[in-house]
């Protein structure tokens, strides 16, 4: 079989109606480049099903890394691109992908909130910290990456939460970034706390890295 656009979509989701629309819609300027979009789907209850038109729509046992790892043994063009359902790529995402398309190399975006307050600025501030410093990006801030990388990567981890910190850590020079945003939802920012969501998500990747099971942790993270 021949794909002539390069790139297979992969997006989890749990009850994510409020934010599937806008994250599909952001795909639209890189139509040319995207054979197929894979929705995976983990028992949503809300109306996420019902926004799935023109999409691959698989189902598996809600599991961030299970979720992921199913939608790449069906996916089948060369490329990946794993996207979380609250994410929405700049408009530029095309111009900025396209170019980025190596075999040995894989990439993320840069990470922004879509709040306007000013503490939304210093986390991202910080994100780009980690990101430079530790190679350490997180899954909200999408993965470009080819089949071949990822395979020799030992492929997604099936790990229920902090399976993009695994494969980052695993990847880690070869992980670089691109010049295009992220946009992600700051609703849980907002919600519990500008300073308590960042520690939380520290609390959370420390007790990761001290050998904690990532299904003990899920239960922190909320």
């Amino acid at each position: 079989m021949i794909v002539k656009s390069p790139l297979s979509v992969i997006i989890p989701t749990l009850n994510a109606a409020a934010t599937l629309h806008a994250c599909l819609t952001a795909l639209r300027p890189g139509a040319a480049l995207i054979h197929e979009i894979i929705i995976v789907d983990g028992g949503s209850t809300d109306e996420t099903l019902a926004l799935t038109a023109g999409a691959r729509l698989l189902r598996a046992p809600p599991s961030r890394g299970g979720q992921f790892r199913a939608g790449i043994a069906a996916a089948t063009a060369d490329y990946l691109l794993l996207l979380h359902a609250d994410t929405i790529l700049a408009p530029n995402w095309p111009s900025a992908v396209q170019p980025a398309l190596h075999p040995q190399t894989a990439h993320y975006f840069r990470f922004r909130l879509n709040s306007p307050a000013r503490a939304a600025r210093l986390i991202e501030h910080l994100v780009a910290l980690r990101c430079r410093l530790l190679r350490l990006p997180y899954g909200d801030q999408a993965l470009l990456i080819s089949r071949d990388l990822l395979e020799a990567a030992g492929g997604m981890p099936d790990l229920p939460l902090m399976e993009d910190v695994a494969l980052a850590r695993r990847l880690n020079r070869r992980l670089c970034p691109l010049a295009a945003n992220a946009i992600t939802s700051a609703a849980r920012y907002e919600r519990e706390g500008w300073l308590r969501r960042p520690f939380r998500n520290l609390f959370c990747l420390t007790l990761y890295f001290c050998g904690v099971p990532p299904a003990r942790i899920r239960r922190l993270y909320g």
